[in-house]
Order: C-alpha cells, then sequence, then structure tokens
C-alpha cells in the first residue's frame, strides 16, 4: 500500500471513529469532512466510493445497531427514548424505520427479537468497517499470565450462529435472575467451534458466567462447569469486540509458531470485561485466552 493510500484511509478511520464517539452529536456532512480534511463537496462521494454505503446510512445503522441493543438487553429504557437516541424524533417514526429493517416492531423486538433479520440488516455495516477496521497485533501486546481455576455455570449454544442472540438473551436473562451481575461475576465465552465453521450446525460456543454456588441443572438451562488453573497466552482487544477471531488467529497463527509455546488441551476463550451497550461499541474490550502447556 503506499503511502498516499494509507494516509487516504486513516482520514477515513478517523471518520469512522468519530462517528463511533459522536453518535449522539450532529453527524452532518459539514462536520464529517472537516474530520477527514477533504472538501464537503466530494466528501460524500468518497465515502461512498470507499465504503459501499452513503455517509447518512452508515450513521443510521450505526444508531439503529446501538437502538436494537438497547430494546434487547437493557429493559430499563423505554422505546421512546431508544427512538430518540437514534436521532428519530417521534416514536412512530423510529417504529416504522425499525419494522422496515428487521419486520418487527420495537415492542416486539424487545419481547422476542427474531435474530435473523437482524444479522441480514448489518450486514452492509459489517462489510463497510471490515473494509478499514482490520485490527493488528504485535507480541508486545501478548502477555503470559497464570490463571487460577474459575468455577462457571455454563449456556450452551449449539448451532446456526445467527440464533446466538437469542441463546445470549437467555443467558442474561438466567444471570440477572440468579443476581450474577457482570461487575461482581465475570463473563466468559469458550469457543469450540470456528467462528464460521463450514456447516452452520456445527457451530459451538459457551456462554459462562463465574459462579461458586451451587448450578440447578434441572431445568436444562445450564451445567456446572470450570474454566481450568494454568498458563495463558493473554490478548486483550478494545473496541468492536463482537469479533474477536482476528485476534484469536494472530495467536494461532503468528504468536503460537514463533513463541515456541505449546497450546493446552482447552479450548481458546475471552473473558468479556466491557458490554454494549452498557459502553459503546469503541469502547468494549475484551481479553482472549490461548491455554498453554
Amino acid at each position: 500500500m503506499t503511502a498516499a493510500l494509507q494516509s487516504y484511509h486513516a482520514r477515513m478511520q478517523r471518520v469512522l471513529d468519530y462517528i463511533d464517539r459522536h453518535l449522539d452529536g450532529d453527524l452532518d456532512l459539514d462536520a464529517l469532512s472537516s474530520v477527514a480534511a477533504f472538501s464537503k463537496f466530494h466528501f460524500h462521494r468518497q465515502f461512498t466510493a470507499t465504503f459501499g454505503l452513503s455517509v447518512h446510512r452508515y450513521v443510521q445503522l450505526v444508531r439503529m445497531r446501538r437502538a436494537s441493543f438497547r430494546l434487547a438487553y437493557r429493559d430499563t429504557q423505554s422505546v421512546t427514548d431508544i427512538a430518540l437516541d437514534a436521532g428519530y424524533e417521534a416514536p412512530d417514526a423510529f417504529a416504522r424505520a425499525f419494522r422496515q429493517r428487521f419486520g418487527q416492531s420495537p415492542s416486539s423486538f424487545r419481547k422476542a427479537p427474531d435474530w435473523a433479520p437482524w444479522v441480514a440488516a448489518f450486514d452492509p455495516l459489517d462489510n463497510a468497517r471490515s473494509k478499514l477496521m482490520q485490527k493488528t497485533f504485535a507480541a508486545a501486546d501478548v502477555s503470559i499470565r497464570e490463571v487460577p481455576a474459575t468455577p462457571v455455570a455454563i449456556m450452551e449454544h449449539r448451532g446456526d450462529p445467527e440464533t446466538l442472540g437469542a441463546t445470549i438473551q437467555r443467558f442474561i436473562t438466567w444471570r440477572k435472575a440468579e443476581g450474577l451481575h457482570p461487575r461482581t461475576n465475570p463473563t466468559f465465552n469458550v469457543w469450540r467451534s470456528e467462528r464460521r465453521p463450514a456447516s452452520a450446525a456445527e457451530y459451538s460456543v459457551d456462554l459462562c458466567v463465574g459462579t461458586d454456588r451451587p448450578i440447578d441443572e434441572s431445568d436444562g438451562q445450564v451445567k456446572a462447569g470450570e474454566i481450568p488453573a494454568g498458563r495463558c497466552a493473554v490478548l486483550r482487544v478494545i473496541g468492536h469486540t463482537h469479533n474477536l477471531e482476528p485476534a484469536a488467529l494472530y495467536l494461532y497463527r503468528e504468536w503460537l509458531p514463533a513463541s515456541g509455546e505449546e497450546a493446552r488441551d482447552f479450548p481458546i476463550y475471552c473473558q468479556r470485561l466491557s458490554f454494549v451497550p452498557e459502553v459503546p461499541e469503541h469502547e468494549a474490550s475484551a481479553d482472549v485466552f490461548l491455554p498453554l502447556k
């Protein structure tokens, strides 16, 4: 990549970062072209050519994703407040846009989200982000840590990753009922398959919460388990932690062969340190653990 192209991408990256940090502000063309240091007369065409989405459409999608997270995972905020935060002047306009995009009203999505249309609706946003938001890592980012054994309650997700959102909702509901708050009880994901296996039916991940209390397994929702003790290579990721595959691949492909270490017989996993929608997407953080012998 030429220096000129790197500079161009860096300027566009600044725009994406600015949008993430100012979702409640005025994100008009004047403001965003100024951030990019591009002519406002050409900026919207440059943005569309780079990302495949207009600036307006991109901002709409980012705000709508935040709104959908708040509907699904934060039951203390009203639909009206969520609509206003998403940039709509009236709940009716928000409801029409939401239904058009996801096939559900905001209130029905809050009660029982249909996650497949949700995933499809945000494909353009994820594709746009992937053009410039590739995370790069270095050996200096990795530390080796002695991890203590942590007893956990496990809710398994097996099958189509598009239905993972429903499992996450059940997991959140269960841990709320048990009083296992993320501030006091750590959250882990143990990946037992690739993020995109050859067959969606093979997708497998464990949602875990740290707790040393006895686990009632009679209802079939959760079971008792453990994050085992041992040495781990740890890589911290900050921002847009919904896809931690680049961090996992870095540990496997680059760090591990160069380190002289050997992987232990336990899957790679992560600890979620901060979550959307409790923090904005760009502030979410997670540690990725590669168990070592």
